[in-house]
């Protein structure tokens, strides 16, 4: 049987697996008994780009086999700590994301490219670290100033999903919230006030870190993995190809309740 990496998100883990991407997910989210769920959130490694990454593939090897029955062993956890800054961005060849029943989509790695539009950013952070924040900057500015080595609050590498902040991307104090599904949606008109007010201002924290699952229906551009070298971009099919070509993941999304 094939053996297969994974970084996990949430939690932040590497994970080898005999399982393909599809039965892992649904594994991952409800559990082999299914008494539990949670969506996930992972990627694919590619070992072949991992170059002289100090992670314990040995291991892996030696512990991912199949079960005296035959059946395949579902996960193997081979890192808990500070497992995404050691696997390189090039090594991260495709992003899956699911839902809590287990539907899952598979998104494919593109070059980063700005959409030129000036609005003011809703960012999740998935990983290491997870505040929601309020910027200026775009998805590459903004990965280029949380992994700069010059500032003093900055990690090796980041996970980011933008969210949609509707009618308020340009104007705080639009009465159209558009049914934004996020709480003290108040709180959050006054971050952009003070993000508008303040002109030098490059983030303002909205919630201190994600306490309930991500709402898959809200991601607005994709998920962005950045580092010092760059940004690499998963961005997620249009509302109409969710609806056509992933319409059961697409549903489960929608049902999803959250933060």
């Amino acid at each position: 049987m094939t053996t297969y990496l994974y970084l996990s998100l949430i939690p932040e883990a590497l994970i080898a697996s005999m399982l393909p991407p599809d039965d892992f997910g649904l594994y991952y989210a409800i559990g082999s008994a299914k008494r539990s769920h949670g969506q996930a959130i992972f990627f694919s490694v590619d070992r072949s780009k991992l170059g002289d990454a100090d992670l314990p593939l040995e291991d892996a090897d030696a512990r991912c086999v199949a079960h005296a029955d035959g059946s395949p062993k579902r996960s193997l956890y081979l890192s808990i700590y500070r497992a995404l800054e050691r696997v390189p961005r090039e090594a991260l060849t495709a992003l899956h994301l699911a839902t809590d029943d287990g539907r899952v989509l598979t998104v494919e790695p593109q070059e980063f490219i700005e959409d030129g539009e000036d609005r003011t950013h809703l960012y999740q952070e998935l990983c290491p670290v997870t505040p929601r924040i309020v910027s200026a900057l775009n998805p590459a500015e903004f990965a280029e100033f949380l992994t700069g080595a010059q500032s003093n609050v900055h990690v090796p590498r980041i996970v980011f999903a933008e969210l949609t902040l509707g009618n308020l991307k340009n104007d705080p104090d639009h009465q159209d919230v558009d049914n934004l599904p996020y709480p003290n949606i108040g709180h959050l008109r006054d971050c952009l006030r003070e993000l508008a007010a303040a002109p030098d201002k490059a983030t303002k924290t909205v919630l201190r870190q994600m306490t309930q699952e991500v709402l898959f229906r809200t991601i607005r551009n994709g998920v962005f993995v950045g580092d010092p070298t760059g940004i690499t971009s998963f961005p997620l099919p249009s509302q109409d190809a969710l609806e056509r070509e992933h319409r059961a993941w697409w549903r489960s999304a929608q049902s999803t309740f959250g933060q």
